[in-house]
């Protein structure tokens, strides 16, 4: 056996220990850091070739790893931006040059130009809801964007889909004429309703809808613009319906025979589709049992409310709201491999796999909690366990080395 050989490995034993040292030195410093993963350190030996009445010492090498599949508590805040992850997934963020990591630190707040942006200057990325729709990428980071929530203020939205559903007294008198299709002075009707939409610029446009019994089972349907009324605040109105049709209804089970929707031209806005297709014609009397209509007047954002499916929703001082994006969470098919990078963010490797994106709450992937943190899954106790385990393994391989060097004394003493 070299003695060379022999403090070459005591130095690697001791170099071993120092990068044990190190991580348990990182995890106690990062232990009260926001969605942290806590850094170990596994051993492997190297073994040199031995001969017959000779071994040749070896030495030891490390390999830090990182425990990115380990969650970490979960711990409440008084921020709706702070998010957590409970279950699989991580948030996707972007640095200021726009490059694409994944990261469980979810300490997000509004910058400047009102970004949700972390702790460490990572922006949170999410997809825009245009139309209530999402165009999502599964095994990409394209179409992802930066979650503003002011881009949104003062937008106007006008209305172009709604949803009237009403009961129709199947016991009500036959009106005669003049109806209110005939836009005269003493039309007749069975039951009014207005309902509030929206034109281009965001004016409310109030509708006055028009139910008027014309036969057994047999309705009238008009719509007028509310600003076309007399004096009187009724008929006649400054100009003829928008639009009408004709319903009828099945004289068993009271359900709707005829095509229930009306396109209303909205005056200065976008057609509305406005569907009645749920209404029906029972006993009782006139009942309005659903009424909505999109479309919004202009309006800041006074909050943002974030779901447990990724769904972000602004909601407006006029009392609206509406979802304006969908935070997205990605996966890999080993997250303990994917590369560890300053601000608690990762990058996806060859040895992680590739980038599979998806839907809180959907396809194996956890939920979103609002209000809540993702704490280091570092442990004091057991990194000051691990410190006095490295240093008493440090001291040992120092008498390795020490007692080489003393035996290489010996051996250069020999000649004199």
């Amino acid at each position: 056996m070299s003695l060379y050989g022999m403090m070459r490995t005591g130095v690697s034993g001791m170099n071993a220990q120092v990068n044990r040292l190190s991580a348990v030195a990182e995890n106690i410093a990062n232990a009260s850091t926001v969605g942290y993963k806590r850094a170990s350190t596994q051993f492997a030996s190297l073994v040199l070739p031995s001969s017959d009445g000779q071994y040749n010492s070896g030495s030891v090498k490390t390999d830090v790893r990182y425990g990115i599949s380990d969650q970490g508590g979960i711990r409440s805040t008084a921020s709706s931006t702070d998010l957590a992850i409970d279950g699989n997934g991580f948030f996707v963020v972007s640095n200021a040059d726009g490059t694409p990591y994944l990261t469980r630190a979810g300490s997000f707040v509004k910058d400047a130009e009102g970004n949700l942006v972390n702790t460490a200057g990572y922006y949170l990325m999410g997809y825009p809801v245009v139309d209530g729709q999402v165009n999502s990428v599964a095994n990409g980071f394209q179409g992802l964007e930066k979650i503003n929530i002011e881009q949104m203020d003062l937008i106007a939205e006008p209305s172009r889909t709604g949803t009237f559903t009403v009961n129709l007294p199947a016991n009500a008198e036959t009106v005669g004429t003049p109806l209110p299709t005939d836009n005269a002075a003493d039309s007749k009707y069975t039951a009014k309703t207005s309902l509030v939409s929206y034109d281009n610029l965001g004016n409310p446009v109030v509708l006055d809808v028009y139910f008027s019994k014309t036969a057994d089972n047999e309705w009238q349907v008009a719509v007028y613009d509310a600003a076309g009324r007399a004096a009187n605040g009724g008929f006649p109105y400054a100009s003829g319906p928008l639009t009408s049709s004709t319903m009828t209804f099945d004289a068993t089970t009271g359900k709707l025979t005829s095509d229930g929707n009306l396109e209303i031209d909205i005056p200065g806005g976008q057609t509305l589709d406005l569907d009645l297709s749920a209404t029906k014609q029972l006993a009782g009397d006139y009942t309005v049992y659903k009424a909505i209509i999109d479309g919004r007047s202009p309006s800041a954002i006074e909050s943002v409310d974030i779901g447990a499916d990724g769904s972000v929703v602004a909601r407006y001082e006029n009392g609206t709201q509406r979802e304006i994006y969908r935070i997205a969470l990605g996966n890999v098919a080993s997250p303990d491999q994917m590369k560890v990078i300053s601000g608690n963010v990762f990058a996806p490797t060859g040895e992680s796999g590739d980038v599979q994106l998806g839907f809180p709450k959907s396809g194996g992937l956890g939920s979103i909690s609002s209000g809540a943190l993702e704490e280091s899954n570092a442990d004091i106790a057991e990194e000051l366990t691990e410190m006095i385990e490295a240093q008493r393994s440090y001291t040992a391989n120092s008498k390795a080395f020490q007692t080489g060097a003393d035996l290489m004394d010996v051996l250069v003493n020999l000649k004199r």
